[in-house]
């Protein structure tokens, strides 16, 4: 298997995937660490390829995410305090305080690796570790393809989306591959534009010509010098965007964003937690709440600023894919929507072979997105709308 079917091999959940066995990955936590990261007994697991991700529930208890699937280890730590110390230095190494009296920390590596860490007692347990890897570089929409997450026919409205300089937003669970859908979309970009990215922690593969990475800050131990995504938000929009990005609106600073997007930055992107896309305006109202606006001026805001929703799913068998577009609809009551216009197949009517790319059903919303693209001189290939063809099933 050659090296992009490898790294498409990490975002694939594999139906076949064989459950590890726990001798293999037995490891001596006396041993010092020559990882690259330094996370003793942790750093083998770290540099497996197709390890995304690695949990430390315990000291005697490690899981990894392997193609999609969790699956537990054998590596065991001495102790509670090994645990938490470990926890301790790496997040002392990225700058960040972590102790009884701010028992949790988010924090970006030196490799690019994301720690989440919680101490001991607040983690019942015993001090919780998360570990994110990070990807070198995006993956691009013909991987995606090829992995499963996106059919042809999707990969081909994102495109014209991002040609249209519509205002996306990706939603889903989590570890459903928003930010690798996020980071795809934005490898898409054309190479002349300004790209502006907010990020909370970056975390984001991205590497591109014309990015400004900007990045929060949380206080420091003294209780100053914070800075918040709401605040880069405002000085992003100084900074002459030709798309302005935030990596995931998770509060006030949605408000921010979309009064950006209602003042000439078009194009933008985001993603939002949420179950799905019939579920995205009730969300957005929760998180605009908390910068104070009522609902109508929420939906006011929302109905000018955005105009498509990409949601990603993951499967029972850990695949992650698109499972529907969406389009933002103002109904009469003043109320936003988001009306499906193209749905993934059910599952009944999948292939076997996820890398296939079953294309998507139509829905009601399709004409409205053909409408908005359009009229921005934009128009989908044929093969979208005979591929989203109702019933059609090859």
């Amino acid at each position: 298997m050659g090296v992009k079917g490898r790294e498409a091999a990490a975002l694939r959940g594999s139906a076949s995937a064989t459950t590890e066995s726990l001798s293999t990955e037995s490891l001596s936590t006396g041993t010092p660490s020559t990882g690259p990261l330094g996370a003793g007994p942790l750093d083998p697991l770290l540099a497996d390829p197709h390890v995304t991700d690695v949990l430390v529930n315990a000291p005697d208890e490690v899981w990894v995410e392997r193609q999609g699937r969790l699956t537990r280890t054998a590596v065991t730590f001495a102790d509670e305090d090994a645990v938490r110390r470990l926890a301790v230095r790496l997040a002392a190494a990225a700058g960040r305080r972590l102790d009884s009296a701010v028992p949790f920390a988010d924090v970006l590596l030196g490799d690019g690796t994301r720690m989440h860490a919680v101490l001991a007692p607040t983690a019942v347990r015993g001090t919780c570790l998360s570990l994110r890897r990070p990807r070198r570089r995006p993956f691009t929409f013909d991987e995606l393809v090829l992995a499963g997450t996106l059919s042809p026919a999707v990969a081909a409205v994102l495109h014209a989306l991002l040609h249209a300089r519509l205002a996306v937003v990706v939603t889903g669970g989590t570890g459903t591959g928003k930010s690798t859908l996020l980071a795809a979309l934005l490898g898409a970009v054309r190479p002349g534009e300004r790209i502006v990215l907010v990020e909370d922690t970056a975390e984001l593969a991205v590497s591109r010509p014309g990015l400004v990475r900007l990045e929060a800050r949380p206080p420091n131990i003294e209780g100053a010098g914070e800075v918040t995504q709401r605040e880069l938000v405002r000085q992003a929009m100084r900074m002459r965007p030709d798309r302005l990005v935030v990596g995931e609106v998770r509060g006030p600073e949605v408000l921010d964003l979309l009064v950006a997007l209602n003042t000439g930055h078009e194009g933008g992107l985001s993603t939002v937690h949420a179950n799905d896309t019939g579920a995205l305006p009730t969300r957005l109202e929760a998180l605009a709440a908390l910068a104070g606006l009522s609902r109508a001026a929420v939906h006011s805001h929302v109905a000018a600023a955005l105009h498509a929703a990409v949601h990603l799913h993951r499967d029972a068998d850990g695949q992650r894919r698109v499972r529907a577009v969406g389009v933002f609809r103002r109904a009469p009551d003043g109320l936003v929507q988001v009306v499906p216009a193209l749905m993934a197949p059910p599952a009944a009517f999948r292939r076997a072979d996820p890398r296939r790319g079953d294309g998507p059903v139509a829905a009601e919303g399709l004409p409205l997105l053909r409408s908005l693209l359009d009229v921005r001189g934009v128009r989908l290939p044929a093969f979208v709308g005979a591929a989203a063809s109702p019933g059609r099933r090859s």
